[in-house]
């Protein structure tokens, strides 16, 4: 057993995980305390704001043309070849980034129930702007949102489950994200816009509280840490955003 002193200042035993020789896995420990699950949360979130960027970049290609945007897609299942097989590095991606999803959603959601029941009064620590303020109230619904929204975008764009059109081509990333966004499908479009929005919300406080949780929280850096995600979050809505929008007028075709 381990004590930790909460914000009340009382002692409470958290379990303690061993090995068959009785030693302790210092891991889970690490894992168990709330200064774990803020590390945890901060590797998991640069590795996904990492992936939304890319994902964006990569994504603008349509703007280039069909030749540039399935040319890209093609390159990404390629990588690797031939010591790993067809699309084999795009899994390993795939799956670290499916597990780097989990890994930040429990380690929110059990950070939440240890601050709840460490101290009654609300988390502190510099969030004193309105908007972050506003992006942490959110955050638990925006996330929701968007990962149902990912799971339809999936299978809509990527695995051709012919969610609500009949016309996926694997391999063919430009035309897939035509159909998706076809003038007659303008709802999807549009769930997706204000899916995208809510994810800039998500990434505002996101990045926000990344040089938090990492012990970046002096009182010289709020301003840049301010911007940074403002700037990062605005980035991504808009390049994302676009897409649906060129679609809809004409500008892809």
């Amino acid at each position: 057993m381990v004590s930790q002193t909460t914000g009340r200042g009382r002692a409470e035993h958290i379990p303690t995980i061993r090995g068959r020789n009785g030693q302790r896995f210092w891991l889970a420990d690490f894992y168990g305390s709330a200064i774990g699950k803020k590390a945890v949360m901060a590797i998991t979130g640069i590795l996904l704001l990492g992936f939304v960027l890319v994902h964006m970049i990569g994504n603008l290609k349509l703007y280039l043309g069909e030749e540039h945007l399935n040319a890209y897609g093609e390159y990404l299942r390629e990588i690797g070849e031939p010591i790993l097989p067809h699309t084999g590095f795009l899994w390993i991606m795939r799956s670290a980034l499916i597990l780097a999803f989990i890994l930040h959603i429990h380690a929110a959601a059990t950070l939440t129930v240890l601050n709840r029941k460490a101290r009654p009064q609300k988390y502190l620590g510099g969030r004193d702007y309105a908007a972050a303020s506003y992006a942490a109230r959110t955050m638990r619904w925006s996330g929701v949102i968007v990962g149902l929204y990912l799971v339809f975008h999936l299978m809509d764009m990527t695995w051709g489950w012919h969610v609500v059109h009949s016309n996926f081509q694997d391999g063919k990333p430009y035309e897939n994200l035509l159909h998706s966004f076809a003038p007659e499908r303008w709802p999807v479009s549009v769930i997706y816009i204000v899916a995208n929005v809510l994810l800039g919300i998500h990434i505002y406080h996101g990045a926000w509280s990344l040089f938090q949780s990492l012990g970046w929280n002096n009182p010289r850096f709020n301003l840049w840490r301010n911007w940074f995600a403002k700037v990062f979050a605005a980035v991504i809505v808009i390049g994302n955003v676009s897409f649906p929008i060129a679609v809809l007028t004409g500008i892809v075709s």
